[in-house]
């Protein structure tokens, strides 16, 4: 465009949520020049839904997030009001960390740790089209046009546009255009995305009202503090240390479900007006009343938003009933009778891209060094979206530089998971991360993420000198406090063959030998379940090698499946589409039988099907 300013850089980020802040700080670390475009400064990082980070299986990947250097573990640590270890008492594969967020403060903490990234330059702009090279039949990515004519170029762009896409809000019968309360939508990259061939579908999504928490009657609700020893999220954080605020919980009862019921023909997900999918983990109180029809009561846990607001959230009762059927709702509810709402529930409508058209890094299939991160890929949640969001600025940094790919396989991240049921199965609904769908996640515990990933970070050079260097300590004292154990003999045995039995802890094993009463927690927690869980460790590992030996079978990227004769027309169709690299990848795609692997197996050999 004539007279148009026009910028270079090496990567641009487009849109500033956990994806972006996240992918925009690994390209820098990378060591690109990286532009992050954002519609507004001021909502970076913006908590849309819940103010808190972690969970179950979440909690694992922020924790991988921060091993691998990012930023999300550290600003929860900075700006948490209250956390909790879920499911202590069970094994510690199952333990996950959570915290709530002070939301605000968490946006200006995730700020300025971007603006202290050395690389990446941070501009409000509007993307309203994408900038397509094409040379034959072959098209690469050459940066994006924002409103106004402006141009930013790149050798890498990563989107990560979050629920903003063609978006609508819904509140009953009402509609209104927005990816998130108070704020627009976009609708030039969808078009962009369809012209260039990109398949897109819709998705739906919801958030719960928010209360004045000085018109609730907490003495009618159950406390929920936080943990007396709270765990900290980074690796690099020592000791949290900081006042924490309890949550609440209280219940419905079977006279709001009969209101809900007596409302439903205004719900937008049962009069017809919404018709994409939602989560299914995460229903509506309307789809909780309808499906759990049994249940006279559903649980409420309301979150306190910050240290400096009286605004709480209502965790389970997402909704876009009517705004009249919300204000007697809440009337109905022990606690709430008087509670006033400050925000009303909404649901949102919005495109995302299937995630089949993606390499296993990210990067799209039709257009080279287009990378796609977050809810644009068909997953919901901060930590999911934030994972992406480095795995694909890392992978847009590598690529430019010339340097191999950064990619996890399943026994070696929650992250591998993610984005290879991403890659491999697509979605048809919101996806979320669950530890069941880790097949190794005794492998992947919270506490040893550093141990597994900071090394694969450090050199693919995302990770610092700063965490490498505490990595080199930790491994140092667990290794000492390994040999001390299989050293130091109670009654003739090792210590470390009597903290194997199930019924001793490690402060019997204290008892037993009192110098090691001085043992970090940190580090005791580590050895102590590497002895524990030896065993079953072993096994894992031993389904890991067997399924490394399929994933070392590799498919050529130009593979003819169409030339199986034998192979049936679905396998041939998906195998076409989605190009896995191997052939443990090719067997977890949906639909792809054993005796499909067996013939592929045969022709990648050269040899007959009757040998298959």
């Amino acid at each position: 465009m004539s007279g148009a300013s026009v910028y270079e850089h090496d990567v641009i980020v487009v849109g500033g949520g956990h994806a972006g802040v996240e992918a925009a700080a690994a390209a820098a670390r990378a060591g690109a020049d990286v532009a992050l475009l954002t519609t507004s400064l001021d909502t970076i990082a913006a908590m849309s839904c819940n103010p808190a980070i972690g969970g179950v299986a979440k909690g694992q990947i922020v924790r991988e997030i921060d091993a691998l250097d990012g930023l999300m573990g550290r600003a929860i640590d900075a700006t948490g009001i209250q956390f909790r270890l879920l499911n202590r008492r069970k094994g510690p594969a199952m333990h996950s960390p959570r915290a709530q967020a002070d939301k605000r403060a968490y946006q200006w903490e995730v700020r300025h740790l971007l603006e202290q990234q050395p690389g990446v330059a941070l501009r409000q702009e509007v993307v309203t089209d994408l900038l397509v090279e094409t040379a034959g039949r072959a098209r690469r990515i050459a940066g994006v046009r924002v409103a106004g004519g402006a141009e930013y170029r790149a050798g890498a762009v990563v989107l990560t546009t979050g629920t903003f896409l063609q978006a609508v809000m819904h509140t009953g019968e009402t509609r209104v255009a927005g990816g998130r309360a108070g704020e627009g939508t976009s609708s030039g990259i969808s078009e962009a995305l369809r012209r260039l061939g990109f398949r897109l579908a819709r998705f739906k999504t919801g958030t719960p009202p928010r209360l004045h928490g000085n018109t609730i009657d907490f003495e009618k609700l159950e406390c929920q503090p936080g943990d007396e020893d709270p765990v900290p999220f980074s690796f690099l954080t020592g000791r949290l240390e900081c006042r924490q605020l309890p949550c609440w919980m209280t219940h419905t009862n079977p006279r709001v479900h009969d209101l809900i019921r007596a409302n439903l023909h205004r719900a937008p997900m049962y009069s017809g007006q919404i018709d994409s999918r939602g989560p299914r983990y995460c229903p509506s109180i309307e789809d909780k009343v309808v499906r759990f029809a049994d249940k006279s009561q559903h649980q409420l846990f309301l979150e306190p938003e910050g240290r400096r607001t009286c605004e709480y959230y209502v965790n389970g009762i997402s909704t876009s009933l009517p705004r009249d059927v919300q204000d007697r709702l809440f009337a109905l509810i022990p606690g709430l009778e008087r509670a006033q709402i400050m925000r009303y529930g909404y649901a949102v409508e919005y495109d995302y891209a299937p995630p089949d058209q993606l390499w296993p890094t990210l990067e799209t299939k039709m257009v080279e060094g287009l990378y796609f991160a977050g809810q644009l890929n068909g997953t919901t949640g901060y930590e999911e979206a934030a994972g992406q969001g480095l795995w694909a600025g890392a992978n847009a940094a590598l690529k430019l530089a010339g340097r191999p790919p950064f990619v996890l396989t399943r026994d070696q991240a929650y992250l591998g998971v993610l984005v290879d049921d991403l890659v491999t199965c697509g979605v048809d609904e919101p996806y979320r991360m669950f530890t069941s769908r880790a097949e190794f996640r005794l492998l992947l515990r919270h506490d040893n993420a550093d141990r597994r990933l900071t090394p694969i970070g450090y050199r693919a050079g995302i990770v610092g000198s700063e965490r490498w260097k505490r990595l080199e300590q930790k491994v140092a004292q667990v290794s000492g406090l390994r040999q001390r154990l299989e050293s130091l003999r109670v009654d003739g045995r090792p210590l470390c063959d009597w903290l194997r039995r199930t019924e001793v802890e490690w402060e019997d094993v204290v008892r037993l030998a009192p110098e090691l009463e001085a043992t970090p927690d940190e580090i005791a927690r580590q050895v102590r379940h590497d002895i524990k869980y030896a065993g079953y460790i072993e096994r894992q590992q031993a389904e890991v090698e067997r399924q490394q030996r399929l994933a070392d079978k590799r498919i050529p990227l130009d593979f003819d499946y169409a030339g199986i004769r034998q192979l049936r027309v679905e396998a041939k169709e998906k195998l076409q589409r989605i190009r896995p690299g191997n052939l443990a990848q090719a067997s977890r795609i949906s639909g792809i039988t054993p005796a499909d692997i067996a013939l592929l197996l045969a022709h990648l050999k050269g040899g007959s099907p009757r040998e298959a």
